[in-house]
């Protein structure tokens, strides 16, 4: 129990969701779904049946500080791994894993993003067991593997070895493929999604770094005199300068030759976008979802989050996101979700309070 560690990344600023999640305040810090816990301290609370909550760490961005340690009380500050700055996710599980090997080399380590959505906790906890427990055996990655119900391109893609062993060995990994690329793997019926929830020892990901992204690895290696000293924060921010913008699906798991899945159903959803969370939600006699104090006439299928505090009237929209938070309005089709990128570029050439 005690060489199992969990790494949960919370520094993503959460653009798609804008405006509710914001630079100063993204999604992962907020009680999206109305349970009175946030989607950090729903991450959290999960693994607890996992690993000790000393084992637990979470990397996030050095503005973030204050917000995880208010939220997660339980954290000492070794547990609490602090970006100098964004370079996508492979330097900051690179971080974490080589962190916590200098401490413990047996480590078996679980990697989870801080804002997805699981609604069936028990079967999820059982899957990272199973995962744990082939780690622990050999020297493999294992991710999840989500079996997909539409040709996403926000999504990592994971073409398997059909078999009847739960841990399944890895044909292709493809990372956000475009569009016709995704309906030929949807249709083909031989892939899923990856859920972006990884497992494997510390010795595993090691060897795989030195091999796929070797400059990484020797950067962090060199670190291992100085995790768990009052000199990790001026290292991190030498090693950081140097670090490639690159994901891990990128970096690694695309590259790597020892890539196992586990095909999941737990209730899974990586909540990127207003869609996502329509689909997850509670929806009224008319299919919308609400948040807000609302009049709402001839209105369907809408996912609609305004504050509580300022009347709302709506009449006669269909398949929209109407959502408002600190000063900013949006009203778009959900359709046309993939365009909130671009409202987050424009309000930002107009004044950087509104992102």
């Amino acid at each position: 129990m005690n060489n199992t560690f969990v790494v949960i990344m919370a520094g993503g600023v959460g653009t798609r969701f804008w405006p509710f999640s914001r630079t100063n305040f993204p999604k992962q810090f907020h009680d999206v779904l109305g349970t009175g816990k946030t989607l950090l301290q729903q991450t959290a609370g999960r693994f607890q049946q996992i690993c000790p909550e000393t084992n637990i760490y979470v990397v996030t961005s050095a503005e973030y500080k204050e917000l995880v340690t208010e939220q997660l009380p339980f954290l000492g500050p070794d547990q609490i791994l602090l970006e100098p700055s964004r370079r996508n996710t492979a330097p900051c599980v690179a971080y974490a894993c080589f962190k916590i090997a200098s401490k413990n080399p047996d480590a078996n380590i679980v990697v989870a993003p801080a804002d997805h959505i699981i609604l069936q906790e028990d079967i999820f906890q059982d899957t990272i067991r199973i995962g744990l427990g082939a780690t622990r055996m050999e020297s493999i990655l294992v991710t999840l593997g989500i079996q997909p119900n539409r040709p996403d391109t926000g999504y990592g893609y994971i073409q398997y070895v059909p078999d009847k062993k739960m841990v399944k060995k890895v044909k292709t990994f493809t990372e956000k493929p475009h569009l016709d690329l995704a309906i030929q793997f949807i249709e083909s019926g031989e892939f899923v999604w990856n859920a972006g929830i990884f497992i494997w020892s510390a010795s595993t990901f090691k060897a795989a770094l030195k091999k796929t992204m070797p400059d990484t690895y020797d950067l962090f290696e060199e670190g291992n005199e100085f995790y768990y000293t009052d000199s990790e924060s001026m290292f991190l921010t030498r090693a950081y300068a140097q670090c490639k913008n690159i994901s891990i699906d990128n970096g690694i798991m695309e590259k790597a030759d020892n890539v196992y899945v586990i095909l999941s159903d737990f209730g899974w959803s990586d909540l990127g976008t207003w869609k996502s969370l329509y689909e997850v939600s509670e929806k009224d006699s008319n299919e919308n979802v609400t948040t807000g104090t609302l009049l709402l006439h001839d209105t369907k299928n809408c996912i609609i989050k305004t504050p509580q505090d300022k009347l709302v009237v709506i009449n006669g929209l269909e398949g929209f996101i109407v959502a408002e938070y600190d000063g900013v309005l949006l009203i778009c089709k959900k359709d046309d979700e993939q365009k909130v990128k671009e409202f987050v570029a424009e309000a930002k050439y107009v004044d950087n309070k509104f992102v």
